[in-house]
């Protein structure tokens, strides 16, 4: 038997279509390979593969300036223009000026190792690449030209822009009949290299497939009798399991993965009403069962198994990394805040509780604000004490009976307890501008619309997490208002799909609105 992963829709299964299976596929099936994989076979058994070259355009590398050292054994060409338009980027102050002089920086130790014109191998410069690289069969790396010329073009793309420039490098390497690829994140630029018959593509080194996005939990039909074992011996070994992981389509064999940290929905298959939820133990080989805290988390008990899930998750202390994703009104940000203060002020398991947000505005923005630092931030900040001011209102007051309850709100209001957390230090809302070069221990640290980040950024917020600080990002991709983030390709969608299978992370995908019945009808419906 030959063994071989790959990722496929659970047609007819139970539970949602994300999962990744093991192929189990017979030698005869094999057989019947197609192209791709058989190019793919040919690489990994030493076979010659044809190289590509792959023309680079500068929102590329403004997306990711380790681009250059992605493309394996193939070769990268930078035409003239691309340089020269990273050097009017690189005096900005933002992302995208880093992004420039990075790249910059990258292509001046290229500089040193041979003449860029006539092409380096960038396999010499791997130690500062490090995890970025990408290489080829066997180890083999491509090589990285930037080519001056400036080429005829056709009439199409007379016009004297940068664009043209670029593209026609790409015309000339297709007109010699070289295997050229045109390679950039701009749709216009895509659909006019297309058009005159360029291979051309998208940069997908970063990007996650969202329709097939993990979702923390997968739901699986099995006999009532592990059900009643889970919860009597409170431990349910995953081998047994495994005839429940493993179905058959179309003539393939899957098995289904359980990776750590996530939950399993069990169904009895002869009485609807008989269900388990439990979750794997780290990476451990075990199931364990799970069934909600018995009082309310701050004030707040789970509405439904998603919100049973992500509540397991905040307050376990042993998962430091967590991501909720969810549309409007699922509870993300009022559950994380919810366990963060129940951890913080009540447990005093972490110092202060930390809630961050990316400063990015929907629409039209309203330009400056006043005042100082706090003052500009409250407005970024009004959904978050929308949700503080609810778990310290009465509805949400989580000690003591209804009359003390009732006799609190009277003596303080959400707000001035608000102002006197803050005060003592417990409770810090900020932006995520000021991040880069903090260290942040024994936090437990909320980042709310994670969405508009990007890959780079979420590394750079989670390497600033220090020893003992647990780091919750919260989003949906739905949402996403940055324009240079779609939902494949934000920082949200990459973690996820990257960190999943790592012992410290949990994720779980929240499905239901419980905002309101109207909130819940938008959300679907507009």
């Amino acid at each position: 038997m030959t063994t071989f992963k790959t990722t496929a829709k659970a047609r007819g299964n139970d539970g949602p279509a994300d999962r990744e299976y093991e192929v189990l596929a017979s030698a005869e099936q094999n057989a019947g390979l197609g192209a791709a994989e058989e190019t793919m076979a040919a690489g990994v058994s030493g076979g010659k593969v044809e190289t590509k070259t792959f023309v680079i355009d500068t929102n590329v590398l403004l997306h990711n300036p380790n681009a250059l050292f992605v493309f394996k054994e193939h070769d990268v060409v930078i035409p003239y223009t691309v340089i020269e338009e990273l050097d009017k980027m690189k005096r900005k102050d933002d992302d995208l000026g880093r992004n420039a002089r990075e790249c910059i920086r990258h292509l001046d130790r290229l500089r040193n190792m041979g003449r860029l014109i006539d092409g380096v191998d960038w396999g010499k410069a791997s130690p500062f690449v490090g995890a970025a690289a990408s290489i080829g069969p066997d180890g083999r790396t491509g090589s990285i030209r930037i080519d001056i010329n400036d080429y005829p073009r056709p009439p199409a793309i007379k016009a004297d822009v940068p664009d043209n420039h670029i593209i026609s490098v790409a015309w000339d390497l297709h007109k010699k009949g070289k295997r050229a690829v045109f390679v950039s994140k701009d749709l216009s630029a895509r659909i006019k290299s297309d058009s005159l018959g360029i291979k051309t593509e998208d940069f997908e080194n970063q990007k996650v497939d969202a329709d097939q996005l993990y979702t923390g939990y997968l739901t699986l039909t099995v006999e009532g009798q592990f059900i009643d074992d889970l919860y009597h011996d409170r431990l349910l070994a995953l081998s047994k399991l495994e005839p429940y992981l493993t179905s058959s389509i179309d003539g393939d064999i899957y098995k289904r993965s359980v990776f750590p940290n996530q939950y399993v929905v069990l169904k009895d298959g002869e009485d609807d009403n008989h269900t388990g939820l439990g979750r794997r133990l780290s990476d451990t080989d075990h199931i364990i069962p799970v069934s909600g805290p018995r009082k309310p988390t701050f004030g707040i008990m789970a509405r439904n198994v998603q919100q049973t899930m992500a509540i397991d998750l905040l307050l376990d202390d042993d998962v430091k990394l967590i991501t909720l994703l969810g549309s409007a009104g699922t509870g993300k940000t009022l559950l994380a805040i919810a366990a963060g203060m129940t951890k913080v002020f009540n447990e005093e398991r972490y110092e202060k509780l930390l809630v961050a947000r990316p400063i990015m505005p929907m629409g039209r923005d309203i330009g400056y604000l006043p005042g100082d630092k706090d003052e500009k931030l409250g407005a970024w900040m009004q959904p978050i004490f929308d949700n503080l001011g609810y778990l310290l209102s009465t509805r949400g007051a989580h000690t003591g009976d209804r009359n003390e309850r009732a006799a609190a709100a009277e003596s303080h209001t959400s707000e001035q307890r608000i102002a006197k957390l803050m005060a003592d230090g417990k409770l810090v809302l900020e932006p995520l501008t000021y991040i880069r070069g903090r260290s942040i221990p024994h936090q437990f640290m909320i980042v709310d619309e994670a969405q508009n980040l990007t890959p780079h950024e979420v590394k750079t917020i989670a390497s600033r997490v220090g020893e003992g600080t647990k780091l919750i990002l919260t989003g949906d991709i739905g949402q996403i208002d940055n324009p240079y983030l779609d939902q494949s390709s934000n920082g949200l969608s990459y973690t996820v799909e990257k960190m999943k299978g790592i012992r410290l992370f949990g994720h779980v995908s929240l499905a239901k609105s419980e905002r309101s019945e109207l909130a819940s009808l938008a959300a679907s419906r507009l």
